[in-house]
């Protein structure tokens, strides 16, 4: 019984050993347990990476080859330490801490040393690499750009970190992501898949030649193509535009949701971020928070929208017949209100004013009228908001829109319980006088310039929009994503808006930007000026107004909407409204027939504005 027992310990053992060697070399195949295998070396073929092209097929992101000096910590042999940072121009504590970063983050996988060398620098090192055994050069890729605008929207690329090497497996040490814009919203279609060699070792640590006969190698799989919305040639003009200016543009196709323009100001050139200088040039950009370059004000600055909202005011009122559109109101400088008659400002002009002129006039006097009985039509001012608050988000304000680019903010819009709070409700009661400056786009009201084109454009559409989006195509193929090609519907009827677009063509035509009209193209649009409060020393300061406008174009066939947001622009026909015009019509015709706008602008700088820290000017009416 014993000699049993002791054949059948010996036949088991066996047993278990052959059935591990078996799904060691012949079963378990995984590439996590290659890649951890002490005997075989991991090598990635990087693909390369998808480039990008604007709506009209102009060539916007390529490719460039780069060199990267990366190092196996456990392969590695002494060497001059001396000879080799000479040649890679870098100190020798530097050297020390790559390899101390290397060794922590795996003594096996290879780690990126020295990386983004130039053709030069390559050519020069990969004579004496035999001296430098354990390390090695990998090939890779980066950005070339062939525009030097629209760095906002294309974004970047840059090295990816510890976190989101842990989090991701499919990054590696060195690896480089998209940062920003296109190149992080598409990262997964642009950097395409990696190319995999699994390299035998022998138990000198020689290679001896591909793993399994190369049975498990991969060759790498190129990103995919992105043709975007922009048209880069409006982009160039926009920022053209702004120079020496603060502020953004967003422009807007309205019978697709296409993004034509994205510009923020001011902005930097894409090839500042690109290569080995792309961590110092990053940091000063980063570091400039006066001009704050980094920062998208078309996606990201959320201000009030001032008078372009009045059009949505007018809309509201004929959804809730509270109005009829020749009934007028007088104007004596301003609304008057309460037992003390306190005036809610206005600028001159003839009076009484009905929905039409008052749209075309931008009077104050006459939407504070509209707006009180929108809100005073329900049994508390509670409901009556709240029922406003609906029909404004309705038009894609006061939330994210849902697009496809990497930044955004949600503006605001408020409903009862912001009231609530600020009056301390119950306590205090408040009233729709409270909530006034509502009725012209102040108050408690914010929008990026982003959600005020899209306002636009369902005006434009005559109650709908789609959602704003960047990506056109992948691989030349139109991209059916029902988040982007489905309409969005507001809550006003179609048949209210012809009055209130009437009401924004009579703004050219003999309104606040009458002097702002293009031969030959019928234009709608809306002049703002929005009140800028800061804080100083603990006190709530009136700085200089910001200039906005919003327009689309032609009236009847729409094929543009933008909003232009000048900070600190004075009124909205004196930057905003000429810049508005000059896009419309390089849009349109490619040409620049008001070359007395286009002048201005170019020739006017906002500068020294931006230098005061209180201008000291007096408040200048909502127009």
């Amino acid at each position: 019984m014993r000699k049993l027992l002791l054949y059948l310990i010996v036949i088991t053992t066996g047993v278990i050993f052959i059935s591990r060697l078996f799904y060691l070399q012949i079963y378990n195949t995984s590439f996590a347990s290659l890649s951890e295998d002490n005997a075989i070396k991991v090598i990635y073929d990087y693909p390369q990476r998808g480039t990008i092209y604007d709506r009209n097929g102009r060539l916007l992101v390529t490719n460039q080859p780069s060199y990267d000096v990366m190092v196996i910590p456990r392969e590695l042999k002494p060497f001059d330490t001396l000879e080799f940072c000479s040649i890679l121009n870098i100190t020798k504590e530097r050297l020390k801490k790559q390899l101390k970063k290397a060794r922590t983050y795996s003594p096996r996988v290879p780690s990126i040393v020295i990386p983004q060398l130039t053709k030069d620098e390559y050519a020069f090192l990969q004579e004496k690499m035999r001296k430098f055994e354990g390390f090695f050069i990998q090939k890779r890729s980066l950005r070339d750009y062939h525009t030097r605008n629209a760095a906002n929207v294309l974004g970047y690329i840059s090295e990816v970190n510890n976190a989101l090497i842990r989090k991701d497996p499919y990054y590696h040490s060195g690896d480089l992501i998209g940062t920003g814009g296109v190149e992080k919203q598409y990262e997964k279609e642009l950097r395409g898949v990696k190319g995999v060699k699994y390299i035998q070792k022998d138990r000198f640590n020689r290679d001896i030649g591909p793993y399994k006969e190369g049975r498990f190698d991969t060759l790498p799989v190129n990103g995919k193509d992105l043709t975007i919305t922009l048209d880069i040639k409006l982009q160039e003009y926009g920022e053209k535009l702004m120079k020496n200016k603060r502020g953004g543009i967003v422009a807007i196709e309205p019978s697709n949701g296409e993004i034509l323009a994205l510009i923020t100001a001011p902005n930097y050139e894409p090839e500042l971020l690109v290569g080995r200088k792309r961590s110092r040039n990053f940091t000063k950009l980063y570091y400039d928070t006066i001009a704050k370059p980094l920062f998208d004000r078309g996606l990201q600055g959320e201000y009030p929208p001032g008078s372009p909202f009045k059009a949505i005011n007018a809309l509201i009122a004929l959804q809730e017949n509270v109005v009829d559109i020749n009934e007028g109101f007088s104007c004596h400088m301003g609304y008057y209100y309460g037992k003390k008659k306190r005036r809610f400002g206005c600028h001159s002009h003839r009076s009484p004013l009905s929905l039409i002129p008052g749209l075309s006039h931008s009077c104050n006097a006459y939407f504070a009228n509209v707006y009180l009985r929108i809100i005073n039509k329900y049994s508390t001012p509670q409901e009556g908001i709240d029922n406003w608050s609906r029909h404004v988000k309705s038009f894609g304000l006061g939330n994210y829109l849902g697009n496809d680019l990497s930044a955004g903010k949600p503006g605001k819009v408020p409903d009862a319980s912001v009231y609530n709070r600020k009056y301390s409700y119950p306590k205090y009661k408040w009233y729709a006088t409270g909530t006034l400056s509502n009725s012209i786009g102040q108050g408690e009201i914010l929008a990026t310039p982003i959600q005020l084109a899209n306002m636009t454009a369902a005006i434009a559409n005559r109650g709908y929009f789609y959602t704003p989006h960047i990506l056109k195509k992948i691989n030349d193929i139109p991209i059916q994503i029902e988040q982007y090609t489905k309409p969005k519907k507001t809550t006003i009827d179609k048949i209210h808006f012809e009055p209130v677009i009437e009401g924004m063509h009579q703004v050219y035509v003999n309104g606040t930007a009458k002097a702002l009209q293009i031969e030959g193209i019928d234009i709608c649009g809306k002049t703002g000026t929005a009140e800028n409060f800061t804080k100083i020393d603990g006190k709530r300061v009136q700085l200089t107004d910001h200039s906005v406008f919003v327009a689309f174009a032609p009236k009847d066939d729409p094929k543009i909407a933008l909003a232009v947001f000048i900070e600190n622009g004075y009124w909205g026909a004196r930057y905003a409204g000429k810049i508005a015009s000059l896009m419309i019509e390089k849009h349109l015709k490619g040409d620049i027939s008001r070359k007395d706008l286009e002048q201005w602008i170019l020739t006017h700088s906002l500068e020294e504005e931006y230098k005061k820290p209180y201008s000291g000017e007096p408040f200048k009416i909502n127009q």
